[in-house]
């Protein structure tokens, strides 16, 4: 009786929510601690993370000054430790924002199109959201960013896979698009610049993916996290610009252009200078969401004004050098490994997709096995192609110190080389 054991139930009434435990089994935190719990601890050689984009662990990847200050501007002014009044964001932040991404489109946009978000992750999270009512649909690249499996699977948001064609530069197969649409399909989604390919969409391209959006009636949901981070013949052409031919919402943030992913500042802004999403209930959805959801925190906000409008040209310019030097290595270093084939030099963002040639190696079965293997015997880490769609391939991020990027893909090289075929390594013997 002391213990309450005589008016203990037989058997308790709640239980874990095992379709948030599965999604998260399969996140690329997840997996790439998976593979990083393989590293030997008894190897004297530092950890090459070639696997995660967040170049900020690295001295040549620095944001600016200008950001740190207006930080720290925001916190000693004591103006932004209360809650924001609207959960949509305080108003010169909306503003800075529109005032920000209106100077790539043909039209302007007002605060009013623009919800501030704690970081890109919220911004995705509140638009897939909206858009799941019974027997909807989604459609979603392959390969893709993992996060919009996992949230339209837990929103019950049916996901169907269109793929991207690497023979093509890793354009949308637009065919595929339209077979794969039907009356309950509400939205496409594409990444631009190209998470996890490291592609750029041309002008011409874009056009016809709001064209084919016009043609289903349905919306484009944009991920623009990567925004300007190109260094190919493409430059970046927000999907934005399209706005008037289909709806387009853009999700974004402060993380990659500025090196800051864990200030989590992020936006989901509406193009829609016809307002039609206003017209279908999509914007006072989005309202209603955001309302019932976390908000960024307020001195965050409250920089993000002097952080947009101060940042100078060089701070962008340096980080893009860094980026183009850094994909040059990485695309000549895995031509040297023979059981790794890149479609196409990256032309914009942190990473690239590389496919494995498995019958030229020796006791691997598989992308996870190559990428276990791999950090137990080199301390390298990658991600495996199968977390984001593509099972045999790779996701490599070129976003480090050039020396550490040189280091990790030599002991890619050596891995491969030590798994080798026994008759592959006798052929480019006999070759030499």
């Amino acid at each position: 009786m002391e213990n309450g054991t005589s008016t203990a139930p037989k058997k308790w009434s709640f239980k874990g929510n095992e379709a948030l435990t599965k999604a998260s089994a399969t996140s690329i935190r997840t997996v790439l601690m998976n593979i990083m719990g393989k590293i030997d601890p008894r190897d004297p050689r530092p950890t090459i993370p070639l696997g995660h984009g967040d170049p900020s662990a690295f001295p040549c990847f620095r944001t600016t000054p200008v950001a740190e200050d207006a930080i720290a501007d925001a916190v000693r002014s004591a103006k932004f430790n209360g809650y924001a009044l609207q959960q949509v964001g305080i108003p010169p932040a909306r503003r800075a924002i529109a005032d920000y991404l209106s100077k790539d489109l043909p039209y302007k946009l007002s605060s009013e199109d623009v919800y501030v978000t704690l970081g890109c992750g919220q911004a995705i999270e509140v638009i897939l959201t909206v858009l799941a009512r019974p027997n909807a649909n989604i459609l979603l690249p392959r390969p893709g960013f993992f996060l919009y499996e996992i949230r339209a699977a837990y929103c019950q948001l049916e996901v169907r896979h269109f793929d991207l064609l690497p023979e093509k530069g890793w354009e949308v197969d637009l065919d595929a698009v339209e077979a794969l649409a039907d009356e309950n399909t509400a939205a496409i989604v594409i990444i631009n610049p190209g998470n996890p390919c490291g592609n750029v969409f041309t002008h011409q391209h874009l056009k016809k993916v709001a064209e084919t959006a016009r043609k289903l009636g349905i919306l484009v949901i944009s991920d623009e996290v990567y925004d300007h981070l190109t260094f190919g013949s493409n430059p970046f052409v927000p999907m934005g610009v399209f706005g008037s031919i289909a709806p387009v919402i853009t999700v974004g943030s402060i993380s990659k252009r500025w090196i800051v992913p864990g200030w989590r500042l992020g936006w989901l802004v509406t193009n829609d200078p016809n307002g039609i999403l206003k017209e279908y209930g999509i914007v006072d959805c989005i309202k209603g969401c955001v309302d019932i959801s976390a908000d960024p925190p307020t001195f965050i906000q409250g920089a993000v004004p002097h952080i947009l409008e101060k940042t100078k040209d060089d701070h962008f310019s340096k980080i893009v050098n860094i980026l183009r030097e850094t994909a040059d290595i990485c695309y000549s270093k895995i031509e040297e490994i023979p059981c790794i084939t890149c479609p196409s030099k990256p032309e914009g963002s942190m990473f690239v997709m590389v496919k494995l040639n498995l019958s030229l190696l020796e006791n691997i079965e598989d992308d996870i096995d190559f990428s276990l293997q791999l950090a137990k015997e080199e301390s390298v880490v990658v991600l495996p192609g199968v977390v984001v769609g593509l099972k045999n391939w790779l996701r490599i991020t070129f976003a480090i110190d050039p020396a550490s990027l040189e280091d990790g893909l030599g002991r890619v090289k050596a891995f491969c080389e030590r798994h080798a075929k026994k008759q592959q390594v006798e052929k480019t013997s006999s070759s030499i």
